[in-house]
């Protein structure tokens, strides 16, 4: 599936929300660091990165989302499932 990123703003007016939907690779991951690096440096709010609508997520896209959260301050939502993913893989594993 296609990756999509759409853009919207809460209801403030304060936050612009990129919700990124589908699959995410590591060209879409770089793709959606220099959309929010560069909707940031237009914006007065904040850019918010919402992942609640991602099916799947290469390890090479993992880096770049850190990357985003831990050293240019991006707000990231939505990692909750990838979580869960993860935690009921070792479960199986580990049965």
């Amino acid at each position: 599936m296609p990756t999509n990123i759409i853009q919207s703003v809460d209801e403030s007016g304060n936050r612009i929300i990129l919700r990124v939907e589908g699959d995410m690779l590591l060209e879409d991951a770089l793709l959606l660091e220099k959309i929010a690096v560069e909707m940031r440096d237009d914006a007065d709010g904040d850019v918010t990165i919402d992942l609640a609508d991602l099916d799947f997520m290469d390890s090479e896209s993992a880096p770049v989302l850190r990357r985003l959260a831990k050293e240019k301050g991006f707000n990231i939502e939505g990692m909750e499932i990838f979580l869960q993913s993860a935690i009921d893989s070792v479960e199986r594993k580990g049965a």
